[in-house]
């Protein structure tokens, strides 16, 4: 009599028969690093274009400020989201004319700072971007940015390079270290030429003044005087825009915006990993 068939579930069990796109094991092995970098690039990117955004206005600022904390916190954050309303009502956020959407308010998309600008958004009936990063204490997105543009980042780089690929304008609300952070490495690409030349705008001038000597660092000549002209301060929402536009920014665009940004940063080094 023939031998009965042999059984093949020992190899069709084997994660080596796994279709490469639905075996996580090997997704998020050491080896695919790559390409789950590209796979954070490509996600937003679609998400962003299917939304038409071709430019954004990035807010930074504290996650820790409250819009009924001590201190200045609940100014800091009032102002903030005044001014994502009136940058979503006046930029091209709302898709009035045309097919794109330019000066999108696009955040870390977390508490503080970047609640009250998304916030300040859908008061405005404006799309916004949240760009959140997963932590070791999880980041829990606020609930004022446009669900379809909720992202999540595990790459640190991959996330600074969305927040700054399509940036018109950066508004830089008081902070800390992570604030400091992305202030001072977009800082450096100007400095240093590797981006695009758009308006940097420091809110609350007095807080800057107190936490960084701008100045000691051109007095010592560690940065070139002129360097002290690549931001400048505001004071109000209202403030923010009229500094914005005497800066430049637009709202028209003929080509995609600031398309060098962080393709020449990340060639230039300025990754961590």
């Amino acid at each position: 009599m023939p031998d009965s068939p042999k059984s093949n579930a020992a190899q069709r069990a084997s994660a080596s028969y796994r279709l490469a796109a639905a075996d996580q094991d090997f997704l998020l092995s050491r080896a695919m690093r790559g390409v789950r970098f590209l796979l954070e690039y490509a996600k937003a990117s679609q998400a962003l274009d299917r939304w038409g955004v071709r430019s954004t206005i990035v807010v930074f600022g504290s996650a820790r400020v409250r819009e009924d904390g001590p201190g200045s916190q609940a100014r800091w954050y009032g102002e903030a989201r005044t001014f994502g309303r009136i940058a979503s009502e006046r930029g091209g956020a709302l898709l009035q004319n045309g097919t794109h959407r330019d000066n999108v308010i696009a955040t870390g998309g977390g508490p503080g700072i970047m609640e009250a600008a998304n916030r300040g958004a859908a008061d405005a009936g404006a799309p916004s971007i949240g760009f959140n990063i997963t932590l070791p204490h999880e980041q829990e997105p606020n609930a004022y940015s446009t669900p379809d543009l909720t992202f999540n980042f595990h790459y640190f780089a991959m996330r600074k390079m969305h927040l700054a690929m399509r940036a018109n304008a950066l508004v830089i609300f008081p902070g800390g270290f992570g604030t400091m952070d992305e202030m001072f490495e977009l800082l450096t690409l100007r400095q240093t030429g590797k981006a695009t030349l758009i308006p940097i705008v420091l809110v609350d001038r007095a807080y800057w003044e107190t936490i960084i000597n701008f100045r000691a660092l051109a007095d010592a000549g560690t940065i070139a005087p002129g360097d002290l002209s690549l931001f400048a301060y505001a004071e109000t929402a209202e403030d923010v825009w009229r500094t914005l536009q005497a800066e430049g920014l637009g709202r028209a665009h003929d080509q995609d915006p600031a398309p060098q940004f962080w393709e020449e940063a990340l060639s230039g080094g300025t990754s961590d990993f």
